[in-house]
């Protein structure tokens, strides 16, 4: 009679032994709402050789002699992505597992790694079963993302069998910020409501855009032009090429013809004594023709096979 209870006794402890890997590790998520404390046993159970899942490690040094900052940055980050896991569908929650190995808790497989320097990231990819990867060795995440989550949460999900379902919260303190502005703006806008209600202002606006987008501006910021050329020079060479010290420079030119125009029409009719009304005229008739050599001159220098000069 002794025999059945005994077995009956010892029936629960080896159910438990004969839990599988996968089977200990979906418990140690579970216990840790989707993210595992890893130490150096169950790293290598979860980055076991053979293996029909997929894992994200984050390597950090969180303890304070340590004296290491990204790591504090970027923990919380880690651990929002794997709670955000935590409430994938089950089937392909368990696929894959999020697990953070302190430096304390394993300095054997950060030396077996030959990690000298934390945060890191990696995701090790199944080895057997449908999603078996043919690169055995670790995607290493890339921090020149940053350590916010949102891009942690994109770039994991290439490796997670369903996107990672992280939603960023609501950031207060953004909100705070532009609420606060509101004041400021309507009090700024009192001051230049006359301003922006005078037809000069917008005429000299409309103008100055004019002149910018006609000298090219857009052509260079569509085709990423540099500022400069080689060697600083700033004109380029041939009709389909342009820098932006140029665009300035054909601006300018641009401006100054149309204002020795303007003078012409609009100021020099105007005035009452024949001596200045004379001299304005030939001051701006000279300005007028030496500017506008320098337009052609410039055009020549962009194509060297125009034939044309007014007066260089």
């Amino acid at each position: 009679m002794l025999w059945p209870l005994l077995a009956l006794s010892l029936l629960p402890l080896s159910l438990a032994v004969k839990k599988s890997a996968h089977e200990q590790l979906v418990d140690l998520a579970a216990a840790g709402n989707g993210l595992i404390q890893l130490n150096e046993q169950t790293y290598d159970l979860l980055a076991s050789s053979k293996r029909d899942w997929s894992a994200a490690v984050h390597f950090t040094a969180l303890n304070p002699q340590r004296r290491c900052a990204p790591c504090k940055e970027f923990d919380p980050s880690f651990t929002a992505v794997a709670k955000a896991w935590a409430t994938a569908p089950k089937e392909q929650r368990d696929k894959h597992f999020f697990a953070t190995l302190d430096f304390d808790d394993g300095h054997a497989v950060f030396q077996k790694l030959g990690m000298a320097s934390a945060p890191s990231v990696h995701v090790y990819p199944p080895t057997e079963g449908p999603n078996a990867s043919a690169k055995k060795a670790p995607f290493k995440y890339d921090f020149q993302h940053g350590f916010e989550a949102g891009p942690l949460a994109e770039q994991l999900s290439v490796h997670t069998p369903i996107p990672i379902p992280y939603k960023a919260p609501f950031n207060w303190a953004r909100a705070g910020s532009i609420a606060s502005l509101i004041p400021i703006i309507t009090l700024i806008f009192r001051f230049i409501k006359p301003a922006l209600q005078n037809r000069w202002v917008w005429a000299a606006g409309t103008i100055a855009t004019s002149l910018v987008m006609t000298s090219g501006y857009m052509f260079t910021r569509i085709r990423d032009a540099p500022y400069t050329g080689p060697n600083g020079a700033w004109i380029a060479q041939g009709y389909q090429n342009q820098y932006g010290q140029e665009v300035q420079v054909i601006a300018m030119v641009y401006g100054i013809l149309a204002g020795s125009f303007l003078m012409l029409i609009v100021v020099t009719p105007r005035q009452l004594s024949p001596t200045r009304q004379r001299t304005q005229v030939y001051l701006w008739t000279a300005v007028n023709f030496l500017v506008f050599s320098i337009l052609v001159s410039l055009f020549r220098v962009k194509n060297p096979g125009y034939p044309f000069k007014l007066i260089l």
